[in-house]
């Protein structure tokens, strides 16, 4: 999410050459299926990481997919912001360009950046379920929701005798993502700059 702040920013600020350059990689990495670019950016690492280190690889992986979004996002903020009055003025004054986005863009920017942040955890724990599930995420003996899932689908017994098992885990997925998506809402309508009072 830094990257796609620090890019966004930056290409909506300057624009030009590095503008063109940045949104055309921003648009490639926006065309590949996510769940593709995950699982060939996942069968690249070594199949023998304990859980921690797994875990640790794809919230890295899923981060440097997720970042495009929030680049085109912060870079359409920056270009609204950059006609603004405000900033045309601090720019004929001659202020530097790191006062301006930090004293004009910063604080408009903020709100998106909290609830892109918490938004972002539900899709890292669909994108770990879903590796797990697919049998390249965490693996036996440690516990994951997708690896459960993966083990009520398989076992016939848990099939035939109550599938409930199933449910399980697919419900507190749900629950668990559903609990984000509603903070991140929340924390939307708190945090909005032009909010009436």
């Amino acid at each position: 999410m830094v990257i796609g702040f620090v890019v966004g920013g930056l290409s909506g600020y300057f624009g030009g050459t590095f503008d063109f350059i940045s949104m055309r990689f921003v648009e490639f990495l926006m065309a590949i299926p996510g769940l593709y670019l995950l699982l060939a950016m996942r069968s690249a690492l070594a199949p023998h990481f304990d859980s921690a280190q797994m875990y640790l690889m794809i919230v890295i992986i899923l981060s440097l997919l997720g970042w495009a979004g929030t680049a085109r996002v912060i870079r359409g903020m920056s270009l609204s912001l950059s006609k603004y009055q405000y900033v045309q003025a601090a720019r004929a004054m001659g202020e530097p360009a790191f006062k301006i986005i930090l004293k004009h863009f910063l604080p408009n920017v903020l709100s998106y950046l909290i609830v892109s942040a918490t938004l972002s955890i539900p899709a890292y724990i669909l994108g770990e379920a879903a590796l797990s599930f697919l049998g390249l995420g965490i693996q036996e003996p440690s516990a994951s929701w997708g690896l459960m899932l993966a083990q009520a689908q398989n076992d016939t017994k848990v099939l035939m005798l109550g599938f409930w098992w199933l449910l399980s885990p697919g419900f507190a997925i749900f629950a668990t993502v559903l609990a984000f998506n509603l903070l991140g809402d929340v924390l939307r309508d708190i945090a909005d700059p032009k909010k009436e009072i």
